[in-house]
């Protein structure tokens, strides 16, 4: 059990600066479950889109000053799988040649979880009380997924949301296409993978679709804009923090 009460939090540039309703969100759940909370306001990208372009010192630089802000907390908490993700199994890689550094990225690295991870497997906590009548579908996205293993600590919290009617959609963990960069460079690919993420999407009969990413459910959403599906996107951090 999570003995510690003091949770930092790291909130992804696009929930920062699109959708602050979302770390809002996590915010109010944490806050309910008795937790002190500390937002670090110098914090910025953690260097993803750097690193996946292939840009190794300028993503450096980002995971450093990462490093710098965030090692002395006793836990680091974010809304994104894709950036603990970059944290997690790629601060280490950028750091191999440097052994200050890379000890310093193994131990920030160590205490860094995705925000459902964290509920479910650290505090053990899979009933928040929370209550959302709607159907509801879920979209793994890949970091999160196939990356941090992260799979049924999501379903197991919707699981647990009153009124909420879960429908699992077709190939949940297919790819929707965004990969950050990968959407730009290979547009027409990204759009064919998006397509049938949203068909498989409106297939399901949801009117709810959720998932740990804003990243992938940005590019969902815009689609399903596009297209006029009757199909709202909600990060799950809005879902357990609904009453």
């Amino acid at each position: 059990m999570y003995k510690k009460k003091k949770v930092t939090l790291f909130i992804q540039c696009l929930v920062d600066t699109l959708y602050p309703e979302v770390a809002e969100a996590m915010v109010s759940v944490l806050e309910d479950l008795g937790l002190e909370l500390d937002c670090p306001t110098e914090q910025t990208c953690c260097g993803q889109p750097a690193f996946n372009a292939g840009h190794q010192s300028e993503a450096r630089s980002a995971a450093k000053k990462f490093i710098e802000l965030f090692e002395d907390a006793e836990v680091i908490v974010s809304p994104s799988g894709s950036c603990v993700n970059m944290v997690k199994n790629h601060y280490p890689d950028l750091f191999s040649a440097d052994s200050s550094m890379l000890e310093r990225a193994r131990a920030v690295a160590a205490k860094t979880f995705e925000f459902t991870e964290f509920l479910v497997d650290i505090l053990k906590v899979e009933n928040l009380d929370a209550r959302f009548p709607a159907k509801v579908t879920y979209h793994d996205s890949c970091h999160l997924n196939h990356c941090l293993g992260i799979h049924l600590q999501p379903r197991k919290l919707l699981a647990n949301i009153r009124e909420l009617e879960f429908i699992e959609m077709k190939d949940s963990d297919k790819c929707c296409g965004f990969g950050g960069t990968f959407a730009v460079k290979y547009a027409d690919i990204s759009s064919a993978m998006l397509e049938e993420k949203v068909q498989n999407i409106v297939d399901s009969g949801a009117t709810v679709v959720t998932g740990c990413d804003m990243s992938c459910l940005m590019n969902i959403q815009g689609m399903l804009s596009r297209t006029k599906a009757q199909v709202k996107v909600m990060h799950i951090a809005q879902l357990l923090s609904a009453k």
